[in-house]
């Protein structure tokens, strides 16, 4: 799979129904059409923002998806740009209200910081993951124990009530590979993460065992980076990739990093990024082989 499949279509609201999707992505979706809008006028972000009293900054905070926008100035920039359609203007409008719901993590806002809101809307809504992982068990698979042990870790000084939201706030996460249609999810693991015993032998081998079942998922892939594989593609650190369904946006390239998060946007990156995931599909084991692995070891630990 590339990049280049998930090239723009006309926002389509029906994909946007239902909880999953989240203000998130109607930004997201709202925020892209509105940049090609102001492109192909050949309206600079200065004149844009002088349309609605904005600054050139908002107009790039808006197109980003950033945060939510009024219906009233989405309407004056779409009179700017010429769009007459009844039909685009109706759909763009209401983009522009589901960009200002309450997002579904809301619940979580004290523990959910600013440059995690752009993943946790997409991945809610995302119908394929793709993610490279080298010192942690990815969070979508971790049991409640190792999360916790690994949020300890992150967090040092968090109180107890604390790691346990954090901790509901990832196990919620994880609903996406239960739901119907269930998210689809390829993870390369290094062997690394599975042989460092966060939490102690007993939380880990809890987590073994768990991967090994959810490996049997038929929307579940998992593949291991073994240490015996030398370097590989992936060697500058994790990398998340995810796709909307419908081609709506663009693949979203997520790197996480300890107190920030990078998302990759220009199509030539986007395709550095799945070359590196595909790279790491060959170099891994092959995903039949990952529960023998896995029960190894387990035997092992």
């Amino acid at each position: 799979m590339r990049s280049d499949e998930a090239a723009y279509t006309p926002a389509d609201s029906s994909v946007l129904d239902g909880g999953s999707a989240g203000p998130m992505v109607a930004r997201l979706v709202l925020g892209e059409r509105l940049r090609r809008l102001r492109e192909e006028r050949c309206v600079s972000r200065v004149a844009a923002g002088h349309v609605i009293r904005a600054s050139r900054s908002k107009i790039s905070r808006l197109e980003g998806g950033r945060h939510g926008v009024k219906p009233r100035d989405v309407a004056d920039l779409l009179t700017h740009y010429g769009v007459t359609d009844e039909a685009e203007r109706a759909t763009l409008l209401t983009l522009a209200e589901q960009a200002n719901a309450p997002a579904w993590w809301q619940y979580y806002a004290d523990v959910v910081p600013a440059w995690t809101q752009v993943c946790l809307g997409v991945e809610q809504a995302a119908s394929l993951i793709r993610c490279f992982e080298v010192q942690r068990v990815p969070h979508l698979l971790q049991t409640p124990d190792y999360a916790r042990a690994s949020i300890r870790l992150a967090h040092p000084d968090a109180g107890a009530e604390e790691v346990d939201r954090r901790c509901a706030l990832r196990m919620t996460r994880g609903r996406i590979l239960h739901r119907r249609p269930a998210a689809q999810l390829w993870a390369v693991i290094d062997e690394a993460a599975l042989r460092r015993p966060v939490g102690g032998l007993d939380v880990m081998r809890d987590q073994l065992r768990h991967l090994i079942e959810i490996c049997r998922l038929p929307h579940v892939t998992v593949q291991i980076m073994p240490f015996l594989a030398g370097g590989h593609a992936a060697e500058s650190g994790p990398v998340t990739i995810l796709r909307l369904p419908g081609g709506l946006l663009p693949d979203v390239v997520y790197l996480e990093q300890l107190a920030t998060a990078l998302y990759l946007d220009k199509p030539s990156e986007i395709e550095r990024y799945w070359d590196v995931m595909n790279r790491l599909v060959v170099e891994a084991e092959s995903p039949d082989e990952t529960p023998t692995i896995l029960h190894r070891i387990l035997q092992e630990t």
